[in-house]
């Protein structure tokens, strides 16, 4: 029996969207415009930077060629010289462009609802709904309360939260309500269980995340752990990973897809600090996960370490490392695997602003039975879905056009 493997390149975007003008990014691309920092010498905002982008192994799957499809262009240093996987575009049909609403609909689930947001400026939220934070959660009371960068309200905020004891509450223009607070003053648990609370308390907002945001260091030395959770909304309707666990399939849930899926359809669910541990445990799936599974793993790393802080020369690099990785695991597929490496959404690095950007994402299919060739600019993310459903032996889903692999 086959297996398959969902690796989503958090925040991989290769070109703005039909649609983008809508959410004022015409114009966006994740990856076409860092490879063109790389090749021009400009990638060096927060770090020297040097030489163009080298992808070989992804480049050999058709990642410069999907882009193609979207822009018309390949981004300098990734036409291949040898095909060796089966490439596609997808455009997102889901309302916005957050995590969610991308993962669900790579699931076969899009978002046809608009979902909750807050205001950007003070206050973001409701007093009603803060009053009721403060005193369900035994709070002396709530710092933020606005739309903001993870990073910069931690520098200006962080200071005070450690000596008021007030936790740090934000927005962004995504459905979330986020709250960071210091492990050590504040308390990991008390973090998770005040997220949990207000977990509760928005229902009836369609607010689709609540983001433990804990962090630790002293002021002006302030950084986030890997201790982050996500709290959130349950996706609309069934989802690949239902019919696969309802199936008694196994369903392996690799960094934070348990999260962003409410922990539903899910039979195992393993996490790690960084990129490099996440595909670790990726590789040992790939080892040992049983006939008929699915394992779905998110990179979270290239959008909160790189495309949110707006650091070309950051994603670049990490673009680079999970390439050579992908290089050692291609070697590890066993014969009737299908492996798929795609993404949620953009985070143009070079962008204005700090948020995601609406873009089309690569789908890059590759497995020993897997012939080299394009499956052409796909209408939705939920293709995805419907090719891993096809290929696992599964019914039909609701949404979604399978994709041919030979």
């Amino acid at each position: 029996m086959p297996r398959a493997f969902i690796l989503v390149l958090d925040s991989l975007g290769i070109g703005a969207a039909p649609d983008a003008d809508r959410y004022g990014d015409a114009g966006a691309d994740t990856l076409g415009h860092i490879a063109e920092a790389c090749a021009h010498g400009e990638a060096d905002r927060k770090e020297v930077r040097e030489g163009p982008l080298a992808l070989p192994c992804m480049t050999s799957l058709g990642l410069g060629l999907a882009a193609e499809l979207v822009t018309g262009k390949v981004p300098p240093g990734l036409a291949p010289s040898v095909l060796r996987g089966r490439f596609a575009a997808a455009r997102e049909v889901s309302r916005g462009k957050d995590t969610p609403s991308g993962h669900w609909e790579l699931a076969g689930t899009p978002v046809t609802f608009d979902w909750g947001v807050f205001p950007p400026q003070y206050p973001s939220f409701p007093e009603s709904l803060t009053n009721a934070i403060i005193k369900q959660g035994g709070l002396p009371g709530i710092l933020g309360n606005c739309a903001a960068s993870g990073t910069e309200i931690l520098a200006n905020l962080g200071a005070e939260h450690m000596e008021s004891g007030k936790p740090i509450c934000y927005t962004s223009v995504d459905s979330v309500f986020q709250i960071a607070a210091h492990e050590e003053t504040f308390g990991l648990e008390r973090l998770l269980n005040l997220c949990e609370l207000v977990r509760g308390l928005l229902d009836g907002y369609n607010i689709g995340r609540v983001i433990a945001r804990p962090f630790v260091g002293e002021p002006g030395r302030f950084t986030r752990t890997p201790n982050r959770r996500d709290y959130s909304l349950e996706p609309p309707g069934e989802t690949l990973l239902d019919r696969l666990k309802d199936a008694g399939r196994e369903v392996v849930s690799v960094g934070k897809i348990a999260d962003i899926f409410a922990h539903r359809g899910i039979t195992k669910a393993v996490k790690g600090p960084d990129s490099d541990a996440l595909f670790d445990l990726v590789e040992a799936e790939a080892a040992n996960a049983p006939d008929g599974s699915l394992t779905f793993a998110n990179f979270v790393e290239f959008d909160s370490e790189w495309g949110h802080r707006r650091d070309t020369a950051g994603y670049a690099a990490a673009l680079e490392r999970i390439d050579a990785r992908l290089a050692g695991f291609l070697p590890r597929l066993k014969p009737g695997d299908l492996a798929v490496v795609t993404a949620d959404h953009g985070c143009d690095p070079t962008w204005r602003g700090t948020d995601h950007t609406r873009e089309c994402v690569p789908i890059l299919l590759f497995g020993p039975a897997v012939l080299p060739g394009s499956a052409g600019l796909r209408a939705s993310f939920a293709d995805v879905g419907q090719t891993v459903a096809r290929h696992l032996g599964i019914a039909p889903l609701d949404a979604g056009r399978a994709m041919d692999l030979d």
